[in-house]
């Protein structure tokens, strides 16, 4: 079956081109915020402001949960595309090539990097016949809005270049209609008006192409106060003359061409590539004719905006002017816009008599010899606006790239200027950098090293390019003694280091540490010492031991010299370069007391809240108060905590092992704990694995045995679930011999549980009878509830397998009506699952569907993917048996969707089922 989904007009979405049903406007509103960035996370702060923009209703939080169920139900028979919950928010899966816009752009880039023009052509033609009408056809939201604004900037920039293509293979009469109908809309678009006149004269009718070029030109004078362009000039004497046109106008001076020499090793960069062509081919010389590219020191933003300008010098015939404003020299001062206002005014041959006296007279001299001219500007390592401002020229002919390490907010807000954020190279790009400098054979000799030195310099184009530079220069020396070099943390960033000081990494970032202000400086310093990929807004607020509010400014401030990157709303991240040069520069006390705050507080706190808050009926642990100067998170709902367990699973995971690292092992063990359920509900037990493992050896060290009974009983069942039966009943026996030491019944009876899921996995029924029962009085005996309901329910379970579905049936009843006393949802999913089993098991497939499909409810209530899968291959299996075959495969592909890789066993069985059942 083909699943699309189109934007490109209305919002659909069919399956073998049958519609979909997606609900009314708003929540088709949801889906769209969803495609357009599809298979990427977008967290539920971004979907309320995409749906709603500044008037979301109140409880938005809950209408929007309402639309994404409604969304995942409607989607739930629709192959290989899912709505999932996701680290920081949701996902829909599915196949980009399956989404019209996503097409759109596929078929695009493969028409621009195609040689043969009919095959571009062909190629064009597909990506433009997508599109079906206004992109979001009939939806309303601000953010919408922007995007089909952005959208329809790209069909227009697609059909200009399909138009360049068709004129190239004489095409003159086709393109003249689609020429007809973007004229009016884009009446001052220079690239258009070209292609008019190409089209007209070659198609024999130079008399209108005279005439286009003379009402252009009126009306360039007339609104922008400027003369075509030479290009168009040119062309326009073609027209005219056609045996004079190649002899170049001749002028008084020469054409300024201060570009420096671009590398000639450039990679990757394409989607950073796309948006300058965007920003500054098809502006139509009116509005975003100037780019601020910002970024990292060495991340490469001179890099990027040279080569861009050296592929398109042919489009500024009128020169090329290169300011270097030294803003973050290593050595160097800034220059002054006096400094560079001059310098500017000698590359334009203005003679030394000529130049005014005055500061801003020069500015004017300057703005009014560029105003008739085609020309790029390139202004780089800007230091903050003031420094640029007053070299942006007066009109819209000259196109200007400016770079800097800070984002030049100011500008994009008063000056118009489109903002371009570079980030780090992909690990592909990277590799594709060394090879350029070190050449493939090289590398492919050393691919592991090579991949060692990539993952050393974390992207970072100038300490790939600084240790290909050693390399290049010293054959003898190995990749392998490079990474290895790279890789011994106590040198720090000796590794990177040049005599050059604008080469050098720590000298680089150096002049962006020395100019922030005291407080972004020490908040910066702090950075090294977060865990995981990137690190929340109240954790920043507990490093620094501040209130959330007072941490904004230094952070936006360390955001504005892009030492901090944002990754999801109030969500930093810092490149582990500028980490490790963070790290040079903090007092053992200043980490001692913010790591405390960190791990013992923030991370503990917050794990242990969300961990209860989804599953209210764990049993406690203690742990000690936070520490003032920590900000503790709090739930009022298990969605919110099961989000925040998505946005920060990488980090907890990380911090159990930095806290185990730095003799913390109460915290390490505990840490542990708290994810112990999130991470069963995913299916994660490779992650429960490693975490508990930390915590047994962590809580041993220690003497804990409370901790050590823990992370024994989880680690067992962890074990198990990856096929490690043996080794996982040594834990689980080993806890349980730890909570009889301490006394602890309930401890047991968890344990005895766990047992019993063991053996009944391996085909042990009545064994695991036997472990459930003792759990079943156990619990009894310490009166827990709970525990007797999970009890008798796997007492129900293990006499469903055995046969007696009579009393398997009299014990989950008894079990669900415990469940349902306590609240306990979870609990009661896992029960009417087993009644779904019970009942198939009898012959009763009605029945059992029903249960199945109550269980399935409960679970995706408190998002338990594991328990989901579970119940979904047995409602296939149920309707199966019962003849629907493509109800049954519908069923078992949303429980593979469910499934981790951790899960090769259930994944391959569903996998057989499908096989055997054929195709629907």
């Amino acid at each position: 079956m083909a699943v699309r989904f189109g934007l490109l007009g209305d919002v659909v979405a069919t399956v073998d081109d049958r519609p979909v049903t997606l609900g009314h406007a708003r929540q088709q509103c949801v889906l769209a915020a969803l495609l357009v960035d599809v298979n990427r996370a977008v967290s539920v702060d971004q979907l309320i402001d995409r749906v709603w923009g500044e008037s979301p209703p109140q409880r938005a939080r809950d209408t929007l949960y309402g639309y994404l169920y409604r969304l995942r139900r409607n989607l739930a028979d629709v192959p290989d595309a899912a709505i999932t919950r996701r680290s920081g928010g949701y996902l829909l899966a599915v196949d980009e090539m399956a989404v019209d816009l996503h097409r759109f752009r596929h078929l695009r880039d493969e028409a621009r990097a195609e040689r043969s023009e009919d095959d571009r052509l062909a190629l064009f033609d597909k990506a433009l016949g997508l599109w079906r009408g206004d992109p979001f056809s009939g939806l309303d939201a601000f953010w919408l809005d922007t995007v089909r604004t952005d959208l329809e900037q790209e069909k227009l920039t697609a059909e200009l270049e399909r138009i360049d293509a068709a004129l190239r293979v004489g095409h003159h009469d086709e393109v003249l209609a689609d020429l007809s109908r973007l004229v009016p809309g884009q009446p001052l678009n220079e690239r258009l008006a070209g292609q008019m006149l190409l089209a007209l004269s070659g198609a024999g009718r130079s008399a209108e192409a005279l005439e286009h070029y003379r009402r252009f030109r009126d009306l360039l004078v007339e609104e922008l106060g400027v003369e075509p362009s030479t290009h168009l000039q040119q062309l326009h004497r073609s027209i005219l003359a056609p045996e004079v046109a190649a002899d170049p106008p001749q002028t008084g001076s020469p054409v300024p061409r201060q570009l420096p020499m671009p590398s000639g090793s450039f990679t990757g960069r394409s989607d950073d590539l796309a948006q300058l062509d965007a920003a500054l081919l098809t502006s139509g010389g009116t509005t975003g004719t100037a780019v601020a590219v910002s970024g990292t020191g060495g991340i490469g933003k001179t890099w990027l905006a040279l080569h861009w300008a050296a592929t398109h010098l042919d489009r500024y015939p009128d020169g090329q002017l290169f300011v270097n404003l030294s803003g973050f020299h290593p050595t160097e001062p800034p220059m002054t816009p006096a400094g560079a206002v001059r310098a500017i005014l000698d590359a334009l041959d203005v003679a030394p008599t000529a130049v005014p006296a005055d500061l801003d007279s020069q500015i004017g001299l300057y703005r009014s010899l560029v105003a008739d001219r085609r020309m790029l500007i390139v202004l780089d390592d800007a230091r903050d606006p003031d420094q640029v401002r007053p070299l942006l020229p007066g009109s819209a002919g000259c196109a200007v790239l400016v770079t800097s390490r800070n984002q030049m907010s100011g500008l994009v807000a008063t000056e118009g200027l489109r903002p371009l954020p570079l980030g780090c190279l992909s690990r592909d790009e990277a590799l594709n950098l060394l090879a350029g400098r070190l050449g493939r054979d090289r590398l492919s000799a050393e691919a592991d090293a090579a991949g060692s030195i990539v993952g050393a310099c974390a992207g970072l184009p100038l300490a790939l390019s600084i240790v290909a530079a050693r390399a290049a220069t010293n054959p003898a020396l190995s990749l392998q003694d490079l990474a290895d070099e790279l890789a011994d943390h106590r040198h720090g960033l000796d590794a990177l280091a040049d005599r050059d000081a604008v080469a050098d990494v720590r000298s680089v970032i150096a002049a962006s540490y020395r100019a922030l202000s005291a407080p972004a400086a020490a908040l910066f310093r702090l950075f090294a010492l977060y865990a995981g990929p990137d690190v929340s807004l109240p954790a920043v607020a507990s490093l620094v031991g501040l209130p959330v509010q007072q941490v904004r400014e230094p952070l936006d401030e360390l955001l504005g010299a892009h030492l901090v990157d944002l990754t999801g709303p109030d969500r930093y991240a810092c490149h582990d370069l500028l980490r490790a040069y963070a790290g040079e520069l903090l007092d053992d006390s200043d980490r001692a007391s913010a790591v405390r705050r960190l791990l013992y507080d923030h991370w503990l706190h917050g794990a242990h809240a969300a961990a209860l808050t989804i599953e209210p009926h764990r049993d406690r642990i203690d742990l000690p108060p936070p520490a003032a100067g920590t900000a503790v998170a709090s739930f009022t709902d298990s969605e919110q905590a099961q989000l925040w367990l998505d946005a920060e699973r990488l980090v907890l995971l990380a911090a159990i092992d930095q806290a185990a690292e730095s003799d913390m092992d109460g915290h390490a063990w505990r840490l542990a704990w708290a994810v112990a359920t999130y991470l069963s509900r995913l299916s994660r037990w490779t992650d429960l694995a490693s975490a508990q493992r930390t915590a047994v050896t962590a809580a041993r060290r220690s003497g804990d045995l409370v901790g050590e009974a823990h992370g024994h009983r989880d680690l067992g069942l962890a074990l198990h679930q990856l096929g490690e039966v043996t080794n996982g009943l040594g834990h689980l026996r080993r806890a349980g011999e730890l909570f009889g030491r301490l006394g602890d019944l309930a401890g047991e009876a968890y344990v005895a549980l766990y047992l019993g899921w063991v053996h009944e996995g391996q085909g042990q029924h009545r064994e695991a009878l036997g472990c459930d029962e003792r759990a079943l009085v156990l619990f009894g005996e310490v009166g827990h509830l709970v525990g007797r309901a999970k009890a008798l329910n796997a007492i129900g379970w293990d006499h469903a397998r055995l046969g007696d579905h009579h009393r398997a049936a009299d014990h989950c009843r008894r079990a669900l009506a415990l469940h349902e006393e306590v609240g306990n949802l979870t609990g009661a999913a896992k029960t009417w699952d087993s009644l779904g089993y019970v009942h198939h098991q009898r012959g009763d497939s009605d029945e059992a569907c029903v249960c199945y499909r109550r269980a399935l409810e409960l679970y995706e209530q408190s998002d338990d993917r594991w328990g989901v899968a579970e119940t979904l291959t047995r409602l296939g299996d149920v309707l199966h048996d019962a003849g629907d075959v493509e109800a049954a495969r519908g069923n078992w592909l949303r429980a593979l969707r469910q499934l981790t890789e951790d899960n090769p066993v259930e994944i391959a069985e569903l996998r057989r089922r499908l096989d055997s059942a054929g195709s629907p």
